[in-house]
């Protein structure tokens, strides 16, 4: 996007909605937004403050829990190790971690409530795990999973524990695409392969060669001054800060699917590789041919679904375009069909629990990235704002 007038109706577009998104009548606190081409940041916006009610004005450089736009960088790293040879996407996962051998498929519950358990009836693969084929669910969208952990205790996966891991499989790796912890376990592949801790992976074979300085898994006192507050939705509209949350600074497992604090700059670096064809900023991440490959529909004629809010106080029943058919890639959700914000056909993107949300377009080189700290996810305003957003831009480009 060139210097035009073109860029200046986007901007002031967008800045009305970041503005918009802030002074609603169930407001965000603030927000952070960008949009990318492949050479450089052409859009960079930020509205409202860190905490509601607070001084601390929302800035580009503040830093947010990602959630599971974490997920992307982790399969990132595995496909790094696909093109080394290092990894067989089609292998039995347990060849990596044994532990993934031991898991059984939980076939319901009995009348005394015990869960019944069987024998998988087909290996697991890091192919099912990148897909979200592989079995797992979220207690946040999954009934089954929610009365493991209501009535007997299965550790949240936000406690970042090995135990938080050893759930059952809600079906047959392969059966049918379920949002879940699979890409913590692909994280766990990565390191059963390197003897690295996920963290380090990320920092010496993703985020050197990009430039990305400001996201980690470890939250320091540098970042935390920069750090944006979650905040509570009411159901009343209201935002009530949730000053005593955060993710721990000492996580016993590195979180491939969530664990990442970080910048919406960082997340432009990322996007821009994909855009780019795995180069980016300061070296090569990934191959051409791993990028064309992975960005393809890897779910054969399974579907994406509706995300269904089980825990009201951290989703609301949730999905993208409803109506579009959604397949998954290896990283991202595609869209099948063009979709109503004018994003084509066999674009990618996903979003994290806090209304955080992507997208890469690499068909006519742009992405973009929505921040804020709200939960329950798919919540009203900030994803509204963000389709709002995602719409002004491919209307700029329309003209």
């Amino acid at each position: 996007m060139t210097q035009t007038k073109q860029t200046q109706t986007f901007t002031q577009a967008a800045d009305a909605v970041l503005d918009r998104a802030v002074r609603a009548d169930a407001p965000v606190a603030g927000v952070v937004a960008m949009v990318t081409d492949r050479e450089g940041t052409v859009y960079e916006g930020a509205a409202g403050t860190r905490r509601l009610g607070g001084d601390d004005a929302m800035t580009p450089d503040s830093v947010f829990a990602l959630f599971s736009t974490t997920k992307a960088v982790t399969a990132t790293a595995a496909l790094q190790l696909v093109e080394e040879g290092r990894l067989d996407l089609d292998a039995p996962a347990r060849t990596y971690v044994p532990e993934l051998g031991e898991l059984k498929v939980l076939d319901g519950f009995d009348a005394d409530g015990s869960p019944r358990l069987r024998d998988p009836r087909r290996e697991l693969t890091t192919r099912h795990l990148l897909t979200h084929t592989g079995g797992f669910g979220y207690d946040f969208f999954n009934e089954h999973y929610n009365r493991l952990a209501t009535e007997h205790g299965q550790p949240s996966v936000i406690t970042a524990t090995r135990a938080c891991l050893q759930t059952p499989l809600l079906f047959d790796p392969g059966e049918r695409w379920e949002y879940g912890s699979n890409i913590d376990w692909a994280g766990q592949v990565v390191e059963g392969i390197t003897g690295e801790r996920l963290g380090d992976v990320f920092a010496a074979r993703i985020f050197e060669p990009l430039g990305i300085s400001d996201t980690t898994f470890v939250l320091d006192d540098r970042l935390r001054t920069r750090l944006a507050t979650m905040h509570a939705r009411g159901a009343d509209g209201s935002l009530t800060p949730m000053d005593d949350f955060e993710l721990t600074s000492t996580p016993e497992v590195h979180m491939g699917g969530h664990g990442l604090y970080g910048t919406v700059g960082d997340y432009m670096r990322f996007i821009r590789m994909w855009l780019n064809d795995g180069r980016g900023e300061g070296g090569v991440v990934l191959q051409p041919e791993t990028v064309a490959m992975a960005v393809r529909n890897h779910l054969g004629d399974l579907k994406v679904t509706m995300l269904p809010g089980v825990i009201p106080s951290l989703s609301n029943d949730a999905e993208f375009f409803p109506g579009v058919s959604k397949s998954w890639s290896l990283p991202f959700m595609v869209n099948d069909e063009q979709a109503p914000t004018g994003r084509p056909a066999g674009a990618l993107g996903w979003a994290g629990l806090a209304n955080l949300f992507y997208w890469i377009d690499r068909a006519n080189g742009y992405g973009g990235f929505w921040a804020t700290q709200v939960l329950p996810f798919g919540d009203a305003t900030s994803f509204g704002g963000y389709l709002e957003f995602e719409t002004a831009l491919y209307a700029s480009l329309a003209g």
